[in-house]
């Protein structure tokens, strides 16, 4: 595999069962991602994204195809193999923030080291300090607006310097200048750390953020291009 591929999706499909019948999600999908390239997947509701987000991401099988992340074949690996592999490699950045309501904003942050057994505190003061909520790390989620929750989201999902980001629709909860703020800082941080971005989203000025887009329409990728 060539080494400045870090995610590889080839010959994907997926189907699932809708009133007794298999309802085709995608088919066919592939392509390759380059290392600390940032990429975003762009598609109506429906089109399939999220679906396909979950595969490269190891949190669903295809029904065929493979994924490849960093040469590790995503299929051959046990469910506790990929959750070991999300852990050590991977982040999520989602729409609806997904933290933990009985933790504060720092300990939030920490969770992944944590689970990984590291030191976690010097780190979450780092990445707080650059999504600008150092002075709100005491603060419990319900104390902290929306778009101050996102940078929370997105400081957890940077903490452990993980290989691969994937956001799925990380504005859609925030009015537009919070997710421009948001989206500026996501990139900002994936060219100051070299981490590997791949964005889902419906917003067509959002996917101009990136620099190439992929656009799927019924479960098909219709085209593949740089951003100018």
């Amino acid at each position: 595999m060539d080494e400045s591929v870090i995610l590889r999706c080839e010959s994907l499909t997926q189907t699932y069962l809708s009133g007794g019948r298999e309802l085709p999600v995608l088919k066919g999908i592939t392509f390759d991602v380059a290392a600390g390239e940032f990429l975003a997947v762009l598609g109506p509701s429906g089109s399939g994204k999220s679906t396909l987000l979950g595969l490269l991401a190891g949190l669903d099988r295809p029904r065929s195809g493979r994924v490849t992340l960093e040469g590790q074949d995503l299929g051959a690996l046990s469910e506790d193999q990929r959750a070991r592999l999300r852990v050590e490699k991977v982040g999520f950045v989602f729409q609806s923030f997904h933290l933990i309501p009985t933790l504060t904003a720092r300990e939030n942050v920490q969770v992944p080291l944590e689970l990984r057994g590291e030191r976690a505190a010097a780190a979450a003061g780092d990445l707080l300090l650059r999504v600008g909520l150092a002075d709100r790390g005491h603060h419990y989620p319900s104390q902290l607006s929306g778009g101050e929750q996102q940078r929370v989201a997105l400081a957890r999902a940077f903490v452990h310097r993980p290989r691969i980001l994937f956001a799925d629709e990380p504005t859609g909860n925030l009015d537009d200048a919070t997710g421009a703020a948001v989206i500026a800082l996501m990139t900002e941080l994936n060219q100051q750390l070299g981490t590997t971005l791949v964005l889902v989203t419906h917003d067509h000025d959002l996917a101009a953020r990136a620099r190439r887009v992929i656009r799927l329409a019924d479960g098909r990728l219709i085209a593949d291009s740089a951003v100018a």
